[in-house]
């Protein structure tokens, strides 16, 4: 009696275990320039991707190519995206100067938080409010920044006058400006151009996260690390992850809601915790090979706010220039980011 009943339970069990024969099944595939050791690779786009399938049994599944090994360059890939030679990539707008003037405003020197949880956050919700339309040519699955930038270079910097004439890798047009107000000569690079730039003498150092560091190997190519103590911290690049917009639309209804559980801010909570969490991993194990880490005093860093402060003006007057009203997207930028921020040390 008992096998019978067994067997008549599996019976009744069995078809909520197969998949319909009618079922679509869509592999998407995802294109970015950082290799596959990189934190964002394993940190966020792989534990992403892998929720994206499991939430759909597996049957919207995404295929990651790291390195740009399907072609181009970094700043190619946003129209990769658009022109539909890949289905996703994930890209930092300021590859491509001027091109996404709004997205700029987290970017700004001194606007953004320490941490990525909260700029993420920010940049996510300004996307939904205020620049949308920027990158109306896809399909943004979500945006957001990472958190502190610091400073790595073969000298020390612990005050302004030890920027000048320093030669530094930069990844926005607005930290680009912000450190030549400083008085260093700034080297717009993609962040893979690093350690030959470096090797070559193009530059001195560069600046980037802490996530990023072990992917570059900058740890063994300088020994000085500047730091910016508590909140707005000196900048921090945004991104996006962006989709092919006629693969979009294309998808099956209920793989469409799979991926739009998994876009907006809860993809971008989940990118900001690759930085949040590998950050210090990262600062602690530079320390531990015995580089030299520094955190400017808070009234040097006063020095740096006032000295930058024309890069914010010259921002919200190019933003005019453009019918954009850039002093009230700086204001609601600055109030997310308090808003957001209380009780986040």
């Amino acid at each position: 009696m008992t096998h019978r009943r067994t067997l008549l339970l599996g019976a009744f069990a069995a078809p909520a275990l197969i998949r319909p024969a009618s079922a679509q099944e869509v592999t998407l595939r995802l294109h970015h320039f950082l290799p596959a050791v990189s934190n964002v690779h394993r940190h966020f786009l792989m534990p992403w991707a892998q929720k994206v399938a499991a939430e759909s049994q597996n049957r919207l599944r995404i295929q990651i190519f790291p390195s740009l090994q399907l072609g181009g360059a970094p700043p190619q890939l946003y129209d990769q995206a658009r022109d539909g030679v890949v289905d996703i990539i994930w890209t930092l707008p300021g590859n491509t100067p001027g091109r996404f003037p709004s997205i700029e405003v987290i970017e700004l020197p001194f606007v953004a938080h320490k941490r990525g949880s909260v700029n993420a956050r920010v940049t996510q919700e300004l996307h939904d409010q205020a620049f949308r339309n920027e990158f109306a040519e896809t399909h943004i699955i979500t945006a957001w920044a990472h958190d502190a930038g610091v400073i790595h270079a073969r000298r020390e910097v612990r005050r302004m006058e030890d920027l000048n004439g320093l030669k530094l890798r930069f990844p926005t047009r607005q930290a680009g400006e912000a450190l030549r107000a400083l008085g260093a000569a700034p080297v717009g690079l993609p962040v893979p151009q690093v350690p030959e730039a470096m090797s070559s003498g193009v530059i001195d150092g560069a600046v980037v996260p802490w996530e990023v560091v072990p992917s570059i190997r900058l740890q063994e190519m300088v020994r000085h690390h500047t730091e910016f103590p508590g909140t707005p911290t000196f900048y921090c690049a945004s991104f996006v992850l962006a989709m092919n917009k006629a693969r979009y639309e294309g998808l099956p209804a209920e793989l469409k809601r799979v991926l739009d559980a998994n876009s907006g801010q809860v993809a971008a909570a989940m990118a900001a915790k690759a930085w949040d969490d590998q950050g210090p991993v990262v600062e602690e194990m530079v320390r531990r090979r015995g580089n030299q880490i520094i955190e400017l005093p808070a009234e040097e860093v006063q020095r740096w706010q006032r000295t930058t402060q024309p890069v914010i003006d010259n921002w919200v007057r190019m933003m005019r220039e453009r019918n954009l009203d850039g002093g009230a997207l700086l204001e609601r930028a600055r109030a997310l980011v308090a808003q957001y921020g209380q009780g986040v040390s």
